[in-house]
């Protein structure tokens, strides 16, 4: 049975459009299956990498952080560990940034290779997240970015995902400004929800995956300002 999220905040989100309303009743009978699939076909390289970074740094080999997700219930996603031990001990919840030193030499390839998000297809199986959605935040960054994103609680419409249409067009997260940019691409995914764009992000992930995102990228036509 999917365990259940706990509460973090109350914020208000408005209600998802209808069209995600009815994709969100299906998602489930594609996301378990694929999910539980993938777990046994990368379970190996899995493996693998934990071994890597347990032999190469200090710490557990999987990572666990709270993030917010449908609804703005807390859960715990799970990672393999790219960054040193307990990093943000003392600076607290921070972005990552290029180049951070922060992250490991086995940390970097796992990043390279999108191997380190593998172990959320067990959120995905505990029915925290789906493949597919915005992508969740902490809730310390959370409660800061909603006070300066306008609209920011509509990406808690739906569950998040370990992709999505903002994050295969989008770096990560380094400042303000690409957070906005982020939710408009979040919230045109809101609208635009149904199984072409579903299958249009499956695709963008695959080609990012192997290193081809210049197939289908195109950078924004309008990012968002700095008000």
């Amino acid at each position: 049975m999917p365990r259940r999220a706990t509460s973090a905040f109350s914020p208000v989100v408005p209600p998802p459009p209808a069209r995600s309303r009815r994709l969100a009743r299906l998602k489930p009978l594609a996301d378990y299956p694929i999910a539980a699939v993938l777990l046994v076909l990368t379970g190996p390289v899995v493996l693998l990498a934990m071994a890597l970074v347990r032999a190469t740094s200090r710490g557990p080999a999987v990572y666990r952080q709270t993030r917010v997700g449908k609804d703005g219930r807390r859960f715990v996603i799970l990672k393999l560990r790219t960054m040193s031990h307990e990093c943000e001990s003392l600076t607290g919840p921070r972005w990552s940034i290029p180049g951070d030193p922060r992250i490991t030499p086995v940390g970097a390839w796992l990043r390279r290779l999108h191997l380190d998000e593998l172990p959320q297809l067990l959120n995905v199986l505990r029915g925290e997240m789906s493949l597919i959605g915005p992508r969740p935040e902490r809730p310390e960054i959370c409660d800061n970015l909603r006070k300066l994103v306008p609209g920011y609680d509509r990406r808690h419409a739906v569950k998040p995902g370990i992709t999505g249409f903002a994050q295969v067009h989008l770096p990560p997260d380094s400042c303000v400004r690409s957070v906005k940019n982020k939710v408009a691409y979040d919230r045109f995914y809101l609208l635009r929800s149904g199984l072409r764009m579903e299958a249009a992000v499956l695709a963008c992930t695959l080609l990012k995956v192997m290193g081809l995102k210049k197939v289908y990228h195109r950078p924004p036509r309008k990012p968002a300002g700095d008000e």
